[in-house]
């Protein structure tokens, strides 16, 4: 499996050799290598902070190669800047769609590149006639001349491939394309994929979900700490080996085996209501507890971590800790009684991105690093190390800018910080989103020690099997309400989502 698939480089539309890309204390790819072919999908799999964000970077002229050889067609090519790349025809579209919502679905793709009259002036009525004709092209049922901001997440991606392929596109990035989309939508974007395949496009497709890998990739590449790994056929791989390449070691324990042992009751919640997003929430919540919390999306589960954690205001009901009704009515209130929230949205809500790692962790705990009113930099060190390597964040130092690092060590970050408060109860939101295989074991390894250790967790996840394998119960939301209550032995995937999608009674 780790041949080097010499047959499909010499036929690859764009291939990557010797690509060196190093930053300031950190060599991002050494020696790297990447090849993509006409009418294909290459998956490239690694850890966060494998290097698969800087080749992206590198393909799309953000960022230039200290070394290396870059082939379009089996002749060099450079790309000085992403105009550079675009004229070549590579584009990508990402994880966060790059869109404005003040604009038309049209205005957004054709921004920079719109189609002008012999005075130059732009053509309205020519950019409407080729969005209207892109988008009947991938079966995007899209009125071009609606605001972005009132189309849902699924259209929006759409729309960023529409973009796409408004110029003579020869290479499609897609960087973690179904993170935020329900099964039928993921399933549009692959029948998407497809189309894209039979049209000849070459597609790098980054994912960390394997269901998705095995099901639409061609080929495989794996990159490891900056370094390519290996390649081949999927038909010839397995995700056990896949594993193995990433980590470079056997994960056999995503979700480890541990001995629950309950304590007493320390969070109730009775009769919460809040007038749109979710109404009569009754739960319960023990000492060394992992509750689940699963639904489909639109259930309300976000809405109503955020309203206990005071981001938002309940109408009704009533929050108990140890037996005492408390009110939270904003997130340091949550935080002094022992709340804390790590938000799916780790990017605008969970990190300040321009400030280095030591500075995010120690932001809640700003009393305890400091004397006489004066910040102490070698505590907000030493507590930022204790937190970061309970986690194991990779990063050159905790001077690193929080912008700099992988999805997968910012949401390390972002449960640090509120480790760091020895909060009693942590509501974490989707808490492996984006996150590797490899990460994802190391995240419920320390979820699994901290229920061990008395703290009561709440675990919200769109994820079956991290449902499965992390609770000790499992409340199931849909439309703003709990519909039904499992223990982890008797629940089961059918019966999650037939609950989930209301097939079934509670």
């Amino acid at each position: 499996m780790t041949k080097n698939n010499n047959a499909k480089n010499e036929n690859s539309l764009l291939y990557l050799s010797g690509i060196n890309k190093s930053f300031p204390g950190v060599q991002a790819l050494s020696n790297a290598k990447l090849s993509l072919s006409a009418g294909s999908v290459t998956a490239l799999i690694g850890e966060n902070g494998a290097g698969k964000s800087t080749i992206v970077k590198i393909l799309t002229g953000i960022y230039q190669p200290d070394s290396g050889e870059i082939l379009f067609n089996g002749s060099p090519v450079k790309f000085y800047s992403a105009v550079d790349a675009l004229k070549m025809g590579i584009t990508a579209i990402h994880q966060e769609t790059v869109l404005f919502d003040e604009l038309t679905v049209s205005e957004n793709i054709f921004l920079g590149n719109a189609p002008t009259n012999k005075f130059g002036i732009i053509d309205l009525g020519k950019q409407l006639k080729k969005a209207s004709e892109i988008l009947q092209s991938i079966n995007a049922d899209i009125d071009p001349n609606v605001l972005l901001k009132d189309l849902g997440i699924a259209s929006r991606h759409l729309v960023a491939i529409a973009r796409a392929l408004s110029v003579d596109t020869k290479v499609v990035i897609m960087d973690e394309p179904t993170a935020a989309l329900s099964f039928k939508e993921i399933q549009e974007i692959f029948a998407l994929i497809k189309q894209l395949k039979e049209q000849g496009k070459a597609i790098l497709f980054i994912s960390h979900k394997f269901d998705e890998i095995f099901h639409i990739a061609d080929y495989f590449t794996v990159f490891r700490d900056g370094e390519f790994i290996a390649d081949g056929d999927m038909e010839d791989a397995s995700q056990d080996k896949l594993v193995s390449l990433m980590v470079g070691r056997s994960v056999d324990q995503i979700f480890p085996k541990r001995k629950t042992k309950l304590g007493r009751e320390i969070f109730s919640i009775s009769e919460f209501s809040h007038p749109t997003e979710f109404a009569d929430i009754n739960f319960s919540l023990k000492e060394g507890e992992i509750l689940g919390f699963y639904g489909l999306v639109g259930a309300g589960r976000s809405e109503l971590m955020q309203a206990i954690f005071g981001i938002t205001r309940a109408h009704t009901g009533q929050l108990m800790i140890e037996g005492v009704p408390v009110n939270v009515t904003a997130p340091s209130k949550a935080v002094k009684e022992g709340i804390v929230y790590v938000p799916e949205d780790r990017g605008t809500q969970g990190t300040i991105k321009p400030l280095p790692i030591y500075q995010n962790i120690t932001l809640p705990s700003l009393a305890t690093v400091s004397k006489a009113g004066f910040l102490q930099q070698v505590e907000e060190f030493r507590l930022s190390q204790e937190y970061t390597q309970k986690l194991d964040l990779r990063a050159a130092s905790l001077d690193t800018k929080v912008e700099n690092l992988s999805g997968g060590n910012q949401q390390k970050i972002v449960i640090a910080k509120w480790l760091a408060t020895k909060p009693r109860i942590i509501i974490l939101d989707e808490p492996t989103k984006g996150v590797d295989i490899g990460s994802k074991a190391a995240v419920h390894e320390f979820m699994g020690n901290l229920a061990a250790n008395g703290l009561a967790v709440i675990m919200v996840s769109s994820e079956i099997p991290e449902i499965l394998g992390m609770s000790d119960r499992i409340i199931v939301m849909r439309d703003g309400k709990i519909v039904s209550e499992h223990q982890k032995n008797t629940a089961t995937p059918e019966i999650l989502i037939k609950h989930a999608a209301g097939l079934t009674e509670s």
